[in-house]
């Protein structure tokens, strides 16, 4: 039998305030708090690839939740890298991206036979290569850094070299420690470098009369090497840079995926400005 103190409204609301309180307590200690550190206390580095297009009407807002991730590093605990990359497909419907590239709607592709889709679409996230969803759904992006970034990362360190010119920025990638991590297969290591502060007045297509900003753009990427053995792996890596790109702007992140699977064991990530980064 139910006791009148259990069927009166002020302990129907007690009992919904503790409940909150419950849940809230429970959310804060399996969020941003529970993200392991590298040996060398760095917060791990998750890569957020966008596949987008200026051509696409939908795509303006997962630029801008990429942009607000990535710029403001919204996810506690983790080093969100941002990779936006403007697939081609859309060119031939009004308006040609000048930042699209075949290369991005080929990865793209690869993306879509390793998920097993019948298709591609834009806008389309993915992190760290192993989840894919829109790429304007905030709360699934949240949702999926925060996994990937409490799964065990390979740590990896990015130099700046000596020689670097105008032209040319040179690198040295470490691969420090395998932490633990046994790759299935063997691993690919890319260099993306990206540039931020981007933005476009559209002229034509579905997103005309429209001024579009973006997040990290690609510029360059590109397979380094296929590394069998990447335990105690080093090598001289150097990026070429267009004359028109703001350097303040720039960004090289290198990471370390699985061959077969595509998911992404590994990254780091340096601004031009910087001397050295490891994650």
């Amino acid at each position: 039998m139910i006791s009148k103190l259990m069927q009166s409204p002020i302990f129907y609301a007690a009992a919904v305030g503790l409940a909150i309180l419950l849940i809230v307590f429970s959310f804060g200690r399996t969020t941003g708090a529970t993200v392991p550190r590298t040996p060398d206390g760095k917060a791990p580095a998750v890569i957020v690839e966008l596949f987008t297009s200026e051509g696409c009407s939908s795509c303006p807002p997962a630029d801008a939740l990429l942009k607000e991730l990535s710029e403001q590093q919204k996810v506690k605990g983790v080093q969100i890298v941002a990779l936006e990359e403007h697939v081609d497909y859309w060119n031939h419907l009004g308006w040609k991206d000048p930042y699209s590239a075949a290369e991005f709607s080929q990865r793209q592709d690869d993306y879509a036979h390793v998920f097993g889709s019948d298709g591609v679409y834009t806008p389309q996230m993915v992190v760290d290569g192993q989840s894919e969803f829109v790429g304007s759904r905030s709360l699934a992006a949240r949702e999926a850094i925060e996994k990937a970034g409490n799964q065990r990362k390979v740590e990896i360190a990015l130099v700046p070299g000596t020689n670097s010119s105008p032209e040319k920025l040179s690198f040295e990638v470490r691969v420090k420690s395998m932490n633990g991590i046994a790759p299935r297969g063997a691993t690919e290591l890319w260099v993306a470098l990206t540039e931020k502060g981007l933005q476009t007045d559209v002229q034509a297509g579905e997103n005309s009369g429209e001024t579009l900003k973006h997040a990290a753009v690609v510029r360059r990427l590109r397979k380094i090497a296929t590394v069998r053995e990447p335990a105690g792996y080093q090598r001289q890596i150097q990026v070429e840079v267009d004359p028109g790109w703001k350097k303040g702007n720039l960004t090289v992140a290198v990471f370390l995926a699985e061959e077969k699977s595509r998911k992404i064991i590994g990254a780091a990530a340096a601004s031009l400005n910087s001397s050295s980064t490891s994650n």
